[in-house]
């Protein structure tokens, strides 16, 4: 197992029994990339909140980035939890090609929680996160201890077979506008909706 730190910040440091850097005093938005290497490619991450007991892992949306994941949520969740952002494989700051299904996904999950040395973590999924959680889950239940899933549904579930031909277009339409996709896909066309686009 390889584990490498990127500074972002002048932040106070420590290292932990296992030679991980605490980030457990700074905010999500000046915490440090790192970078552990599993299943053949080198995933980004990002850590934060008090070391010790179960971490709670971060599974994001199609095409998200760390920097895509809320400083204000993380934040809130790092208060109490030991916090691990991911970046899937081939996305952002990870290497190899990113992967094309759920399954491919769920495996790299789990290869990389095994690599950090977790036996047991809980999850977070978020959109495409949460099918992959859900996998994960299924795949590997004695390694999941609780699941959380925000914005997504089960395969098969109301309205699941509809994602790409409701996502497809709208990414389109943000690339022939030369836009983030996201403005289409996360924020509705009403006064509303463009109001929190802009404060996002």
């Amino acid at each position: 197992m390889t584990i490498t730190h990127t500074q972002r910040s002048r932040a106070l440091q420590t290292i932990d029994s296992t030679g991980r850097v605490s980030q457990s005093a700074m905010s999500y938005a000046r915490a440090q990339n790192s970078h552990v290497t599993a299943a053949g490619a080198t995933f980004a991450y990002r850590e934060l909140g008090p070391h010790g007991g179960i971490p709670l892992i971060l599974l994001n949306h199609w095409g998200a980035v760390l920097d895509n994941f809320d400083p204000r949520i993380v934040d809130g969740l790092a208060r109490k939890h030991r916090i691990i952002a991911i970046d899937y494989r081939g996305i952002g700051l990870s290497g190899g090609l990113a992967p094309v299904t759920v399954d491919e996904m769920a495996r790299d999950t789990i290869a990389l929680i095994h690599a950090m040395g977790f036996s047991q973590v809980d999850l977070l999924g978020f959109s495409l996160g949460g099918f992959v959680a859900q996998d994960v889950a299924l795949k590997a239940p004695d390694l999941v201890r609780r699941l959380i899933l925000t914005g997504t549904g089960p395969a098969g579930g109301r309205g699941i077979d509809r994602v790409g031909a409701k996502s497809w277009p709208l990414m389109l339409k943000g690339l022939l506008t030369m836009r983030d996709p996201k403005t289409y896909l996360f924020f509705t066309s009403t006064a509303n909706g463009r109001g929190q686009r802009a404060r996002s």
